[in-house]
């Protein structure tokens, strides 16, 4: 199911519906992330020539200077999932209304949240993200165990996320948490795609709209097998007759 989910969902990436939003969501993240490099860089050159590393050579101030502003283009990789996040709560209507339309004709679309609401959940959410990720940052040093840090996170985090995000289109968000916990492997795996995603570079600027189309066809197919497991419902009718007959007897 999740494989069959992940290439319906690069599939409708690149489709022609799905691409002005493409283009959308690439600028808005790419931006973002420029915005956080260009207000880091410059937070760092002020800093560093209001205490200059040396007195003497101006050089040494500029080659540091230069030095963090480079590094920082590191540190943007464990930026991005939160910012994936914010990218991804602002398009999802719009893309989840694609793919449902596209990929499930035969079956009621959903609903869209609030944006006000939408939003402030998805800021919220992005900030333990960042949180998160900012602590995952602190063990770059570590060799290994700060990407398996940020590998498990993210795994949390964007399943997690994008999940309850798509299955808010059709039930309430608690109600959308409950299915989520109640799926915990299948959504972990899925969010497991999402964060090895997040580690290849240029590539990881489509998480937000892959995202969105996988946990999509993901809420879909957990659906329908909840469905298909429940016991058939007696129809209200018959129901009815039944407390009918009852009161009568």
């Amino acid at each position: 199911m999740l494989i069959n989910a992940a290439f319906a969902a690069l599939r409708q990436v690149f489709s022609p519906p799905l691409r002005q939003i493409l283009w959308k969501s690439l600028g808005l993240t790419v931006g973002l992330l420029f915005l956080v490099w260009f207000g880091l860089s410059k937070g760092i050159a002020a800093l560093i020539a209001a205490h200059p590393i040396s007195t003497d050579y101006a050089m040494v101030n500029a080659v540091a200077s230069f030095l963090a502003g480079a590094g920082l283009f590191v540190g943007l990789a464990y930026i991005l999932p939160p910012v994936s996040i914010l990218v991804a709560g602002y398009f999802l209507d719009d893309a989840a209304a694609i793919v449902e339309r596209t990929d499930f004709p035969d079956e009621v679309p959903g609903q869209a949240m609030p944006f006000g609401q939408a939003m402030l959940y998805t800021a919220r959410f992005a900030g333990l993200a960042l949180a998160v990720n900012l602590a995952a940052l602190l063990l770059l040093l570590v060799p290994g165990i700060n990407v398996a840090a940020f590998f498990l996170a993210n795994t949390y985090l964007l399943g997690r996320e994008y999940f309850e995000l798509a299955a808010a289109r059709f039930r309430p968000l608690a109600e959308a948490g409950a299915m989520r916990r109640h799926h915990t492997a299948t959504v972990m795996l899925a969010g497991a795609l999402l964060a090895g995603l997040m580690l290849v570079p240029v590539v990881n600027l489509i998480t937000p709209l892959f995202g969105i189309a996988l946990m999509v066809h993901v809420h879909k197919s957990l659906s329908r097998d909840r469905l298909l497991r429940a016991p058939q419902a007696r129809p209200p009718v018959a129901m009815d007759r039944d407390r009918l007959d009852a009161g009568r007897r």
